[in-house]
């Protein structure tokens, strides 16, 4: 491949609708995230809690943030810890909240993403993989060139970004990353025997507390576990060959999201399939959304 095309390929030319659906999806996801754990913060968050995290988390690397960091600067300048650990739950909403809207948006991303990532580090006893791909959406949006054309910095501070031809390159990243997390996850799962018996998926559908289904009625329907196990390692295997070419891309693309939605329904992960859906839809789907999307981006000097 000359390296002109291969150059091209990398960075593409086109608007930022996938990069709208992004940064609404992950504001919902934060704001889900916040109200969710609205009662639990105090107990996650405590002194005792939080030092077994973070000890465990301080002999991997130093440079990774956590609330201790909050806490100790806070407590330097006057505030309680009881006081910073009440406070840091309003500010990630707060956060979220302007990332929805789009105000402010290179500021909040990157707060949202710090913040969420102190909190999700500071209690990784209970952080779980939504968590994780939580993280990487918002990192992704917190380099991409900020406002896009639906945000309220772009319609009322009439802002426009930097390097907006690095757009697609950021899209393409997160389409290859997508591709690399599926490809791994099918090969993990078709080395072993539990996917192809259906008995992994029988611990995941009876093991409390993801037994929405009575296990009498998956009892009766064992058979076809290990039909739907194979399907889900096919799925996810075949998703960095099959998500790209047009004539496939939305049938593939629909499966996985419904994959996901199952998930999120028969296993009580709501966050968990949200994230995984906003991912997939904002890296694959914005044409199927809007096939002809405006072009917004016609005053942005590409150059």
């Amino acid at each position: 491949m000359p390296v002109s095309r291969l150059f091209a390929w990398f960075f593409p030319a086109q608007n930022n609708t996938w990069l709208t659906i992004l940064r609404i999806g992950l504001g919902l996801q934060l704001t889900l995230y916040d109200l969710s754990l609205r009662h639990d913060w105090l107990h996650l968050l405590n002194n005792y809690g939080r030092r077994i995290s973070e000890a465990v988390l301080a002999a991997e690397s130093s440079a990774i943030p956590r609330i201790g960091w909050l806490v100790r600067c806070a407590i330097a300048v006057g505030a309680s810890e009881d006081q910073v650990l009440r406070l840091i739950p309003l500010i990630l909403l707060a956060t979220s909240l302007l990332v929805i809207a789009g105000l402010f948006c290179r500021t909040t991303a990157i707060t949202g993403w710090l913040l969420h990532l102190a909190m999700v580090k500071s209690t990784s006893v209970f952080s779980y993989g939504a968590d994780g791909f939580t993280t990487i959406g918002l990192f992704y949006l917190a380099l991409s060139p900020l406002p896009d054309p639906w945000s309220l910095d772009w319609q009322w501070r009439k802002l426009r970004p930097r390097y907006a031809d690095l757009a697609g390159f950021f899209r393409r990243a997160l389409q290859l990353h997508l591709c690399f997390i599926y490809f791994f996850s099918g090969l993990t799962k078709v080395i072993g025997t539990g996917w192809w018996n259906g008995d992994n998926l029988w611990r995941a559908l009876t093991r409390p507390p993801f037994d929405v289904i009575d296990p009498g009625f998956i009892a009766k329907g064992k058979s076809f576990l290990p039909l739907a196990g194979i399907i889900v390692c096919l799925l996810e295997l075949g998703y960095a060959v099959f998500i790209w070419p047009k004539q496939t891309r939305t049938a593939w693309l629909l499966a996985v999201i419904g994959m996901h939605i199952g998930i999120g329904v028969f296993m009580r992960m709501p966050l968990f399939a949200f994230i995984m859906v906003l991912l997939n839809v904002a890296a694959f789907g914005p044409e199927l959304l809007l096939p002809r999307p405006a072009n917004l981006m016609a005053e942005v000097d590409l150059k």
